[in-house]
């Protein structure tokens, strides 16, 4: 399956920290592909500047058995405890 987290971040993040968050956010979560059943993660940033367009998507690839393991990571309470106060809203996508 695919795990995908789409982030707008906050006003107040501009484009150069958005860009070093970019780096941060893919090492934080390339630290999940050792762990069984997760075999690729990408960081895609959005190519446009519109105001109603998300920033960036976090895609992983991963055994649907494993997603609840997934939630109990060090990475994932990483992501939410240092990097949630950046974001405006997220939006979570699984599919096939």
């Amino acid at each position: 399956m695919k795990h995908c987290i789409l982030v707008k971040y906050k006003e107040s993040v501009d484009e150069a920290r958005k860009e070093q968050l970019r780096s941060e956010i893919q090492a934080l979560f390339g630290q999940l592909l050792p762990m069984d059943g997760i075999y690729k993660v990408e960081l895609i940033p959005n190519v446009t500047s519109l105001p109603n367009r998300y920033d960036l998507l976090i895609r992983i690839e991963m055994d649907s058995a494993v997603m609840s393991a997934y939630y109990e990571t060090e990475v994932h309470r990483r992501w939410k405890r240092e990097y949630g106060e950046l974001l405006d809203k997220k939006a979570i996508f699984d599919y096939q």
